[in-house]
């Protein structure tokens, strides 16, 4: 939160997206005003680089399942997919750990250097919970957290929380739903 008092000039505000409920839809007047701005010609367009997935979007889907340094590997992130697919095909997202490890690409990373998720469940998997993560994950609707760590940092911010090792845990539930 952040109060700013300015004199002059054109300000820019930025909300995260996940901040507030969609409002409902309803029919609204708005003037548009039309201002000059001065070309800016001091930048090149690039490019860009975009990654195709059969899975929604981090940012707008209802259920996010994600795994952190605990997944010991990329090849193991195919647990959670297969968890996200029985609950109903949800995203799948990964710590900075997981991501600075090699893991997983960028684009999977939920947190404050990531994308910010607000899902209806989320599950942390093998994330201890640093506080970086916990900036892009902390308005989910429901947290679920399994960690073999007992006193992993997440677990103070879970609803649910199962301390047993996510090898054991990920498959049994995915079997059981």
């Amino acid at each position: 939160m952040a109060k700013v008092q300015t004199k002059e000039g054109f300000q820019v505000l930025s909300i995260r997206p996940t901040s507030f409920e969609k409002a409902p839809l309803q029919d609204t007047t708005v003037t548009v005003e039309t201002i000059e701005v001065a070309e800016f010609t001091d930048s090149v367009w690039v490019g860009e680089s975009v990654q195709q997935s059969d899975r929604p979007d981090l940012g707008s889907a209802a259920v996010v399942v994600s795994g952190g340094r605990g997944m010991q590997s990329g090849e193991n992130f195919g647990l959670l997919e297969q968890l996200a697919d029985k609950l109903g095909g949800g995203a799948v997202g990964a710590s900075r750990a997981a991501v600075d490890a090699g893991m997983v690409p960028n684009d999977m990373q939920v947190g404050q250097t990531g994308k910010v998720v607000a899902p209806d469940l989320y599950l942390a998997v093998g994330i201890s919970g640093a506080i970086q993560h916990l900036s892009g994950m902390r308005d989910s609707k429901t947290i679920v957290a399994i960690n073999k760590d007992p006193d992993a940092p997440i677990f103070q911010v879970a609803d649910y929380g199962l301390a047993q090792d996510l090898f054991e845990a990920v498959p049994e539930m995915t079997e059981k739903l």
